[in-house]
């Protein structure tokens, strides 16, 4: 009997696996789900992180990202996690909602026209944790750390002009679901209308709604200007976020250093993720402005004046959000004070 089988034998009779000594581990596989494309600031900022985490584990996680919905769309990856037909993924928050309503807090009137610090007070406070802990939970996997921030959500028109809130009024008002979003465009005197992203410009040009609730980066990506968009009104009713999650089956899997490793990979590198998106809505912004696009600017003191108009309604929003009483008296003591 050779040396090599000698072992095999030993290490079966001991309930051991057996590790041939000349050849090294095979690296753990981190396959990436994101259905934005390449430019994107959310698929960029994935890249640059599994790029970094490849280097930083000295090949002991082996990572592929899969754009532009390769594999799955957003609405289909958390499925495709907990079945192990990918590892990692970063759906968003009003995505996430269907499991934990409490995902889309953002959406509530206390953050309206509120700037992205904030926003921030919620997102990476206590609020943020205790949806962190569900979203774990209800889905089974591991939450890295803080959200990527999308952006902020404004309105846009076709042929009448936006130059203050009032104009909304009576405009058919195209939003992407859910219940906030048309809320505020009845609270506004706006006529909700849902269509689908991909069918936004050819309705648009075919008049089938007269305005739309997006972000610049969204709009300007899509070239809407070419679609017949020609005004905005910029309020920052809302930001939505990008969250970072692992199955846990891949999480399981991995060493306790390579746990941390990971982690903290993430929180090195978040805030530049941040920067960059924001970076991305301000290129954006000049961008609509150069294809003729009049945008104009709600001042501080009207959002002010609306959201203490709104704060009023917000039990009922939050009520029909299906937001936790628990997480709604967080986020108040988180941001109560800036209302």
């Amino acid at each position: 009997m050779t040396t090599v089988a000698r072992r095999t034998v030993l290490a079966a009779a001991l309930g051991a696996p057996f590790i041939n000594p000349g050849h090294a581990a095979e690296p753990l596989r981190l396959r990436t789900s994101v259905d934005t494309s390449p430019t994107h600031g959310r698929t960029q900022s994935i890249a640059d992180y599994l790029k970094k985490l490849e280097t930083a584990s000295k090949g002991r996680i082996a990572t592929q990202l899969f754009d532009s919905g390769q594999l799955f769309a957003d609405r289909d990856v958390t499925k495709a996690l907990l079945q192990g037909q990918v590892e990692m993924a970063a759906p968003g928050t009003w995505l996430l909602a269907a499991f934990v309503p409490d995902a889309d807090m953002q959406q509530l009137p206390v953050f309206y026209g509120q700037s992205i610090e904030v926003a921030h007070k919620a997102i990476d406070g206590k609020p943020g944790q205790t949806i962190n802990e569900q979203i774990a939970s209800k889905l089974h996997v591991k939450v890295l750390g803080k959200w990527i921030d999308l952006g902020f959500t404004n309105w846009y028109s076709t042929r009448k002009p936006l130059n203050s809130l009032d104009d909304l009024k009576g405009l058919k008002i195209r939003n992407s679901g859910g219940f906030a979003q048309p809320w505020r465009a009845r609270f506004f005197g706006g006529l909700p209308n849902m269509t689908a992203w991909p069918d936004v410009p050819l309705a648009m040009s075919q008049g089938t709604f007269d305005a739309l609730q997006s972000t610049n980066e969204s709009v300007a990506s899509a070239k809407l200007w070419d679609a017949g968009l020609r005004f905005g009104l910029i309020d920052h009713q809302s930001i939505g976020d990008y969250v970072p999650i692992v199955s846990n089956t891949f999480w399981s899997k991995l060493t306790p250093d390579l746990q941390t490793l990971m982690q903290d990979l993430w929180a090195a590198n978040i805030d530049t993720y941040r920067a960059n998106l924001a970076a991305a809505q301000v290129k954006a912004e000049q961008e609509l402005k150069e294809h003729g696009v009049k945008l104009v600017y709600v001042p501080a003191s009207v959002l002010a004046e609306e959201r203490k108009r709104m704060m009023s309604d917000q039990p009922e929003v939050a009520k029909e959000m299906k937001i936790s009483s628990a997480v709604l008296a967080q986020i108040m003591q988180a941001v109560g004070s800036v209302t």
